[in-house]
Order: C-alpha cells, then structure tokens, then sequence
C-alpha cells in the first residue's frame, strides 16, 4: 500500500508539480473522498425516495478505501513518510485502548 503511494504520488509530481496550490488539491481530495462516502451511505438508506437504495456496504467500504488512499497521498505529498505517520497515529491510538488482560 506504501509503496503504490509513493508511485501515485509521483506520478502526479511529473503531471501537475507540487505547488501549494497542487498541495491544496490534494488535501482538498480527501474531502472529495469523503463526499463519496456520504453519497454512498446514504445509497445503502434509500434516503432520496426518487432513487431508492443504490449503493451497497461494500460500495461504501470500497469509498472509505478511496478515502484512505487519498489521505496517504496528501501526507506523502507534505513530504511525510505515511508509514511513519500512520504508525504513530495507530501508536498513539493503541495507547488509549490498552489489551485486556
């Protein structure tokens, strides 16, 4: 996963540049992203009666996916490790919910 970060990020480095503004957009995907996910959720409710139910739970897991991806991207792209970044947010986590004993 890491590892297809750091190609995609690239990749997107040779097409558009790292500007702030680049910067921006790809932070401001995560947000997109996550609109998916809203979309998708509220597909699975049927919540608009014009269109019904038309997502599934594995459409939206397949968004949250989406979401995690983006974020990865947007870290790398603020020239952060993601592995060290999502590991220390896991750590820190981790550390509120202790194992049982």
């Amino acid at each position: 996963m890491f590892d297809l970060t750091t190609r995609v990020t690239a990749r997107l480095d040779a097409i558009n540049g790292r500007s702030r503004e680049e910067t921006a957009l790809r932070i401001m995907k995560v947000t997109e992203e996550a609109g998916e996910v809203a979309a998708a959720w509220i597909g699975t409710l049927g919540q608009n009666p014009r269109k019904g139910i038309t997502h599934t739970t594995d459409d939206v897991a397949n968004e949250l996916a989406d979401v995690v991806l983006a974020a990865l991207v947007a870290i790398a792209t603020l020239d952060r490790d993601p592995a060290e970044v999502v590991a220390a947010c896991v750590g820190k986590v981790a550390n509120r919910f202790p194992p049982t004993p």
